[in-house]
């Protein structure tokens, strides 16, 4: 057992009852003290460490929030510039900046068991802070993506955040729709929901199409809006296959428009026009 490899696989920094726990001896963390960096006492890191991680085992805190998006595969698609770490203490946090030049937001309250061998959040911890620290916008995808990936209620959730009346993040939570499958349909879902309403339409993610098959929105029950990605058309198979979707769905009526993510990302007007035109055009007739 390469006592290095070991505290690799923990991020690169660990502190020694995580070591010990991991399967090593003493002799081994005598080992790793003539290797590797000791910035605190029983705490053990390579040079090449997590540095979210270094900062939160500083500091006696864990990584929640955005910061522990990648951990949990959750979709967030701006890392944040700044340490987002969760604690209980009541300790001074002015120092925290000090960890890699790097700020940190600091996360009150932790509710649910860290992970048993990294400094990380539960998930649930993870999701509560990203409801009421992101914006809506970051924050609705990331929720959503955890119901989709990890089977989170979203009900649990709703109570909680009830009993504390904290009403912006009840509000994100309720516009999650666990039907979505990317991060892209998460942010387009969050643009089209607010003009269907005013145009009195349902927004369906993932609806299936007779003679069509699942497309990513059907809006009106005649628009359809898909969001193709980066690996979309990667053979003739695949653009055959479009090409009759396609034909299907003018045979059958429905209006289609396409978009690639950086539409959604960098062009959200453009989006939500394009596609008001498209359905006050119909409606209108």
């Amino acid at each position: 057992m390469d006592p290095l490899q070991i505290l690799s696989s923990l991020g690169g920094v660990a502190r020694s009852a995580a070591l010990l726990d991991a399967g090593l001896s003493r002799t081994d963390l005598d080992f790793l003290a003539r290797h590797v960096a000791r910035p605190k006492r029983g705490v053990y890191a390579a040079e090449d460490c997590r540095r979210d991680y270094l900062a939160a085992i500083m500091h006696n805190a864990v990584v929640t929030c955005a910061s522990a998006a990648r951990d949990y595969g959750l979709w967030l698609r701006t890392p944040p510039p700044q340490y987002h770490l969760g604690c209980d203490h009541g300790h001074s946090t002015n120092l925290w900046a000090a960890v890699a030049g790097v700020s940190s937001k600091v996360h009150r309250g932790l509710r649910y068991p860290k992970h048993h061998s990294l400094p990380l959040a539960a998930l649930e911890d993870v999701l509560l802070h990203a409801l009421r620290c992101l914006p809506r916008e970051a924050a609705v995808p990331l929720v959503a993506s955890a119901v989709r990936l990890h089977g989170i209620r979203t009900a649990f959730f709703e109570e909680d955040l009830a009993a504390q009346k904290c009403g912006p993040a009840l509000q994100a939570l309720r516009a999650v729709d666990p039907r979505v499958e990317s991060l892209p349909e998460a942010e387009a879902l969050l643009l089209l929901i607010p003009l269907a309403r005013e145009l009195g339409l349902e927004v369906e993610p993932q609806a299936y199409v007779p003679g069509i098959g699942r497309v990513d929105f059907l809006i009106g029950g005649f628009l359809i809006v898909e969001i193709d990605g980066v690996s979309y058309h990667s053979d003739r198979s695949s653009v055959r296959k479009d090409r009759q979707r396609n034909n299907s769905a003018v045979l059958g009526g429905y209006i289609t428009l396409r978009y690639v993510p950086e539409t959604i990302w960098n062009e959200p007007d453009r989006f939500v026009t394009d596609v008001r035109a498209a359905l006050t055009g119909r409606l209108t007739r």
